[in-house]
C-alpha cells in the first residue's frame, strides 16, 4: 500500500514540476503575502490627521495645540479660526478629528469656570471634538487619545493652579503584548488565513484536474484503494502546507520580530490537525466541481470568504449574534488561530490547546469521510 501511495505521490510532483510557476508560487507567494498583509493588517491608529480650530489664539490654547502636535497618535493638517471650516474637511476626508478650542479658553482656564463649548477639557474648560465616524473603530481609538491628551493637559493646569484633586492610581500591566502592538495579533492570524486558501484550493483543484483530463477513471480502475488515492493526491499539498508553515514562520520571527514564545512542536501539531481540515475541505470541493475554475470559486465564495469573517480573524465573536456565535463553532479557523496566536504569543502548550486541536481533528475527519464516501458514490 505504502509503495502505491509513494508512487501516487511521485506523479503529483512530477504534474507540480511541470508547472514551475506554480510550484514557485506555492513556496514564495506566502511568504510575499505575509510580508505585505503584515504592514497592511494593523489596527494600530497612529498619525491621525487633525484639524485644528483655535477660536482663543492665547498661550493657553497653543500649549494644547503643542500637545496634540507632540503626539504619535495625530498629525495636524491644518488650523482655522472659524468652526464652520470644520465640515468641508470632514467631509472631504482631509481630517479625521476637529479639535475645536473655544473663545475665551484661557480666561475659563484661569477662573475655573465654563467655556462657552461642550466638552469638558479641564479645569472648568471645555475644548469640543469632533469626529469622522466613517471608520467607527479607528474613529474610537483616535477619539480615545484625543480624549487622553486633554485629560492629560487639564491635570497639568490642576497642579499648576496648586489645585491637587484627589486622584487614583492605577498601575496597568498589559500581558502577552506589553506594547500593545497589533501587528503581533494580526500576523500570526494571517499565517492560518494563507495556509487556508492556498491548501484548499490547491488540494481541490488536483483532483478536479484529472476530471478535465480523464485520468481520474483511470486511477479508479487501478489497484489503488480509495483511501490510498485520497492520500496520495493530498500528501504532496500537505508537506507543502508545512514548509510554508516554517517559511511564514521564520518571516514572522526574523522580519516582523513577532515574540514566539511556544513550541514549535506544538505549533506543528496544530498545524497538522488544521491542514486536516483544510486539505478535507478541498476534497469536499472536488466532489462538487467539475472544472478548476468551477473548484476555485466554489471553495472561495462558499467556503474561505464565510470563515475568515466568521473565524474572528476580522470581527471579534464575542461581538457578533449569539446565533452567529454558534455557527462560529463550526469554522475550523477559529480554532487553529486560538492555536496559533497561543503559541506565538502566550507560550502555552498541550494542556491549554489540546480542546482546539481535538475540534480541528475531529472537523478534519468529519468533512474527509464525508468527501470519500461522496467521491465513491460518484465513482
Amino acid at each position: 500500500m505504502m509503495q502505491r501511495i509513494r508512487t501516487l505521490m511521485h506523479k503529483e510532483f512530477l504534474e507540480l514540476r511541470q508547472s514551475p510557476r506554480l510550484l514557485g508560487l506555492l513556496i514564495v507567494a506566502p511568504v510575499l503575502q505575509l510580508v505585505m498583509l503584515g504592514y497592511a493588517a494593523t489596527t494600530d491608529v497612529v498619525d491621525v490627521p487633525i484639524l485644528i480650530v483655535d477660536g482663543d489664539r492665547t498661550a493657553r490654547s497653543r500649549q494644547l495645540v503643542e500637545r496634540f502636535s507632540a503626539s504619535p497618535h495625530f498629525r495636524i493638517v491644518g488650523e482655522e479660526l472659524d468652526p464652520r471650516a470644520v465640515d468641508e474637511h470632514l467631509a472631504q476626508g482631509r481630517a479625521w478629528l476637529a479639535v475645536v478650542i473655544p473663545r475665551g479658553f484661557e480666561r475659563a482656564v484661569e477662573r475655573g469656570g465654563p467655556s462657552t463649548s461642550s466638552g469638558q477639557a479641564g479645569p472648568g474648560a471645555g475644548v469640543q471634538i469632533l469626529a469622522d465616524g466613517t471608520d467607527a473603530t479607528s474613529s474610537g481609538v483616535a477619539l480615545a487619545s484625543a480624549g487622553g491628551i486633554i485629560t492629560a493637559f487639564g491635570a497639568t493646569l490642576a497642579v499648576e493652579q496648586g489645585e491637587r484633586p484627589t486622584t487614583i492610581e492605577g498601575r496597568v500591566r498589559v500581558w502577552f503584548n506589553p506594547e500593545l502592538e497589533s501587528r503581533d495579533f494580526m500576523v500570526p492570524g494571517v499565517l492560518a488565513l494563507l495556509l487556508l486558501v492556498i491548501t484548499a484550493n490547491l488540494s481541490s483543484m488536483a483532483i478536479v484536474r484529472e476530471k478535465e483530463l480523464g485520468t481520474l477513471e483511470q486511477l479508479y480502475v487501478t489497484p489503488l484503494g480509495r483511501w490510498e488515492l485520497i492520500l496520495g493526491k493530498l500528501l504532496p499539498y500537505a508537506m507543502i502546507g508545512f514548509i510554508d508553515v516554517l517559511l511564514v514562520t521564520g518571516v514572522a520571527i526574523l522580519w516582523f520580530e513577532v515574540p514566539f514564545r511556544g513550541s514549535l512542536g506544538m505549533l506543528l501539531i496544530g498545524s497538522s490537525a488544521y491542514l486536516l481540515c483544510t486539505l478535507g475541505l478541498g476534497l469536499m470541493v472536488s466532489t462538487i466541481s467539475s472544472t478548476q475554475q468551477q473548484a476555485m470559486m466554489t471553495a472561495t465564495f462558499f467556503f474561505l470568504v464565510p470563515m475568515i469573517y466568521l473565524s474572528g480573524f476580522i470581527f471579534p465573536i464575542e461581538n457578533m449574534p449569539v446565533f452567529i456565535q454558534w455557527v462560529t463553532t463550526l469554522i475550523p479557523l477559529r480554532y487553529f488561530l486560538v492555536v496559533v496566536r497561543g503559541v506565538f504569543l502566550k507560550g502555552v502548550g498541550w494542556d491549554v490547546l489540546w480542546p482546539q486541536v481535538a475540534a480541528l481533528t475531529a472537523w478534519g475527519l468529519s468533512v474527509s469521510v464525508l468527501a470519500a464516501l461522496r467521491s465513491r458514490r460518484q465513482a
